[in-house]
Parts: structure tokens; sequence; C-alpha cells
């Protein structure tokens, strides 16, 4: 691996923990400031949601309904330029488990790294402890 793809992967995967940190203190702002506008995210089986305010419509109430203890686990990061990285890994958390298929990162011409797509299956769902 050359040192510029590692410097890419090291970007992605602090722009990757940055997002979870931001969902596991319920900053859904944050997290909806790492999708660029015309992002997609591809929840399964919930739906398919583009754009700015589907996004804030999906994971706003989510997130309030006290999902939280998000963490990755087996995350594989793949180069594809200097400019766009794939991650993919398995999820867990305090209300299920899953895997992602697709994070689709994309440089911005101001450095930050944000989402494109998203692409994640819920596997099983737990219920919330009260």
């Amino acid at each position: 691996m050359n040192t510029h793809s590692s410097t890419v992967r090291g970007e992605v995967l602090l722009a990757s923990q940055r997002w979870i940190a931001n969902f596991n203190k319920g900053d859904v702002n944050a997290c909806l400031a790492a999708y660029l506008p015309d992002a997609v995210i591809e929840a399964k089986p919930m739906g398919t949601f583009t754009g700015t305010q589907e996004i804030d419509d999906f994971w706003r109430p989510f997130m309030a309904s006290g999902a939280r203890q998000l963490e990755y686990q087996g995350t594989t990061l793949n180069v594809i330029n200097e400019s766009t990285v794939h991650l993919s890994a398995t999820w867990r958390m305090n209300v299920g488990h899953g895997v992602i298929t697709l994070e689709k990162w994309v440089k911005q011409s101001n450095g930050q790294w944000c989402l494109a797509y998203d692409a994640f299956e819920v596997l099983e769902q737990f219920p919330l402890e009260s």
C-alpha cells in the first residue's frame, strides 16, 4: 500500500469515527452534515432516502428514539481513487445489528470527506430497554 493510499484511508476512517461519535452523542445535525446534499441512504428493510430532507426524516426520529452505542466491526476500506473510498463493516448498537454493504465517502474541495451513498441492512432489531 502506498503512502497516499494510507493517508486517504486514515482520513476516511477518522471521518467515519467522527460520524459514529456524533451518532452516539445524539447529534443528528452533525451526522446530517456528513452527507452530500444529493446523498442516498439505502436502509434495508426501511427503504431508500434521497437528499438532505429525506435523510433528516430518516435519522432524526431514529436517533430521538434512543438508538446509541453504535460500533463498527471488521471495517474494510477500499480506496477507489484519491477522492473516493468505499467502506464496509458490520455494525451493532443498543437497538440491533446488521451489515454496512457500502458507505461511499467522497472528498470535497475543502478537504472534508462526505457520504454520497450509505447502504446498510438491519439483520436483527432489539427492543429498546427503558
